[in-house]
């Protein structure tokens, strides 16, 4: 594996073009964002240098660490102390580069390391436009999850993440299951997500946990855990019955 690359302005000028090539035909309807070549000053902006440099040789892309991104980067802007573009092309800006760590299941890469995936598909977390707008349209829903599942990110139709040898199937799940399948109550989860947890939780827009849904299932906890529960409730009550008054 090299060390680093030395892309000359007509190397850039060339990968950036194959980057919009592959935007407009794969990308641009699911709102990812193309990142402009050049800035006011007449400069390569730093956002198209890194994915420039990590669609090197695509689809054969490489493994780099965010040192050399850094390094890189410096060569055309000195005083750059660290680069934080890799990551924010991510998530939001909806371009797929992975980031390595222990959460990373699509490639085999260590921490403090980026490769680009695909430029065919959209960043899984990545969502059409800066909010999800309020709407009980279903095929609009998820269109704006750009049809996979707000919780694990599974693409309907394809293979799951987590099962391979199973089809993804999105299903209307509830944000919130005390309330009625309304719009800004709704997200696309996986057949997986929604049956393995429903009635549960209640989800952000992102199909995060934020809370329990249904306070009973903390009986499902383990003694040690429904007796930490306990003494945190306990102490907030001050030891008041549950019916008394507050």
């Amino acid at each position: 594996m090299l060390d680093s690359l030395i892309l000359n302005k007509k190397s850039i000028e060339s990968i950036y073009k194959t980057v919009k090539d592959f935007h407009e035909k794969y990308l641009k309807k699911f709102g990812v964002k193309l990142p402009k070549l050049y800035n006011s000053g007449g400069k390569f902006s730093k956002d198209a240098l890194v994915l420039v440099y990590l669609t090197y040789d695509y689809p054969k892309t490489r493994k780099v660490s965010k040192e050399e991104l850094t390094k890189f980067i410096r060569s055309h802007y000195p005083d750059t102390n660290d680069v934080q573009q890799a990551r924010h092309l991510g998530a939001q800006a909806g371009w797929w580069i992975v980031a390595g760590g222990r959460d990373n299941i699509v490639l085999d890469i260590k921490r403090g390391y980026y490769q680009l995936y695909t430029l065919e598909q959209p960043y899984p977390g990545f969502k059409k436009g800066h909010r999800i707008l309020e709407t009980d349209n279903w095929a609009e829903i998820k269109e704006k999850y750009n049809f996979r599942c707000a919780t694990c990110g599974s693409q309907e139709g394809k293979p799951h993440f987590h099962w391979p040898a199973t089809k993804t199937i999105l299903q209307k799940a509830h944000m919130d299951p005390n309330k009625p399948f309304v719009a800004g109550n709704i997200i696309p989860q996986c057949q997986k997500c929604n049956m393995g947890d429903r009635n549960r939780w209640v989800y952000d827009d992102k199909g995060r946990v934020i809370k329990l849904a249904d306070a009973n299932f903390v009986k499902n906890f383990d003694k040690d855990v429904r007796q930490k529960i306990y003494k945190i409730l306990y102490n907030e009550f001050n030891g008041k019955k549950p019916n008394s008054k507050r």
